[in-house]
């Protein structure tokens, strides 16, 4: 039955499945279905959210509702951006069985959120989550779309959640690492498992919570900077000279980028911040694409970038790479009654 709560009602696996059935819903793996149905476990996460009462939240993949009416307790309203019409049709209808107060301050949207460019209101909070294989789109998308969203929580893969959350020198730093950055502040706030879904998926989910960077950064430069995180990432092993030649026209073009922006063109993108990765973008338009004289050495003012792109858990460009980051806390679920927790990994769900 639902369970009770100061904190408003919440959903068990009797009431899941009910759901499910009475909306037609055969949980797919083409969608990520996997849904929440331990109230405890949506009790941790809206705990992690640190939401304030004022908050609108958005909701990306609210499925059959679970993590929705702990989220519209602990809110002011709740935007839910649902990609399957039956889901997106049923909830109201859950919010006004289950938590009937708060059904005027629930707004649906029948979206895919890795598209959706508008939405009721102005949200503040980002809580959801997100299917594994569209995760860091999805993320990314509405960092860039709705600056208003300061702060949140998703939960994704747990290697997901480790690679949005490393740092430079981690072996799982990469292209996700370095764009989340450019947009908040990351961290893993910890682990879910896997059985607390229903159908379980065959690997635990990691929590990531982000707060938003101040002030905002030009959309010119987050384009520029963007490009040269994909160019660098695309040949990891190589020195950026030679991961960069595409991109700057020439590997003769790109030392002298590099140079000019004050970074060894011996050395790896793995190895560079979010506040280089800006450098170099900046510095290309004070290089021309002809090149006319040897470079004359590393002594060239580097391009100018806002100060808010700096992080405490930089790595240098030519010197030692930091310890990966611990998760603040780390958050399991209960144990099966078969007594496993680790299989090998595939897909956790996306809508809880």
């Amino acid at each position: 039955m639902t369970e009770p709560s100061t904190d408003g009602p919440l959903l068990g696996p009797a009431e899941i499945r009910e759901l499910a059935e009475q909306a037609g819903i055969r949980p797919t793996k083409t969608l990520g279905q996997n849904f929440v149905i331990d109230p405890n476990t949506i009790r941790r996460i809206v705990a992690a959210a640190h939401l304030g009462q004022d908050e609108h939240v958005l909701e990306v993949g609210p499925g059959l509702g679970s993590l929705t009416l702990g989220l519209l307790a602990a809110s002011s309203s709740v935007t839910a951006v649902e990609i399957d019409p039956p889901l997106a049709r049923q909830l109201p209808q859950t919010v006004e069985r289950f938590f009937p107060s708060t059904a005027d301050r629930l707004s649906v949207v029948e979206a895919d959120a890795a598209r959706v460019r508008e939405l009721p209101g102005e949200p503040t909070a980002l809580v959801a989550n997100l299917p594994y294989n569209v995760a860091v789109p999805v993320l990314l998308h509405i960092l860039e779309t709705f600056p208003t969203v300061r702060h949140g929580l998703v939960m994704v893969q747990d290697e997901v959640a480790d690679r949005l959350a490393a740092g430079p020198g981690s072996r799982v730093y990469g292209v996700p690492s370095v764009k989340a950055t450019w947009h908040a502040h990351v961290s893993k706030a910890g682990v879910i498992g896997k059985n607390v879904f229903w159908p379980a998926p065959k690997i635990a989910s990691g929590l990531v919570r982000f707060e938003r960077r101040e002030p905002p950064v030009a959309e010119s430069l987050r384009r520029d900077t963007f490009a040269v995180v994909d160019a660098a990432f695309a040949q990891r092993r190589k020195t950026l000279r030679a991961a960069l030649s595409g991109w700057a026209g020439s590997g003769a073009r790109a030392e002298e980028i590099l140079r000019a922006a004050g970074v060894d063109p011996a050395a790896r993108g793995e190895r560079l911040d979010v506040a280089d990765f800006a450098r170099i973008a900046a510095a290309a338009g004070t290089v021309s694409s002809e090149r006319t004289e040897e470079v004359a050495g590393a002594d060239s003012r580097p391009g100018e970038v806002p100060g808010n792109l700096t992080t405490p858990r930089t790595a240098s460009a030519t010197g030692t790479a930091p310890d990966e980051h611990p998760a603040e806390a780390v958050e399991t679920a209960p144990r099966d009654r078969s007594g496993v927790n680790d299989v090998p990994a595939t897909d956790p769900g996306e809508h809880p």
